[in-house]
């Protein structure tokens, strides 16, 4: 039996996967307390712990600026 490793996660590869530009990924991880796994040259990698956290974060931030927008 085989066991099958998680592949680490770039920044970029969580805006790809969350269908959302990369700022958006970079804000959210440079302001909660979102920590690395490590890092592979200059790059920061992310595991899906992380990952699951970046997309619960936009979601937040999706559903408040949807309550601010006022409709008319």
């Amino acid at each position: 039996m085989m066991l099958q490793l998680a592949s680490p996660l770039t920044p970029g590869e969580i805006a790809r996967r969350c269908k959302v530009p990369l700022h958006r990924v970079t804000h959210i991880l440079a302001t909660r307390d979102i920590k690395p796994i490590g890092r592979a040259g200059i790059v920061r990698i992310y595991n899906e712990v992380a990952f699951d956290r970046v997309r619960e974060e936009l979601a937040r931030i999706d559903a408040k600026r949807s309550r601010a927008v006022p409709t008319t």
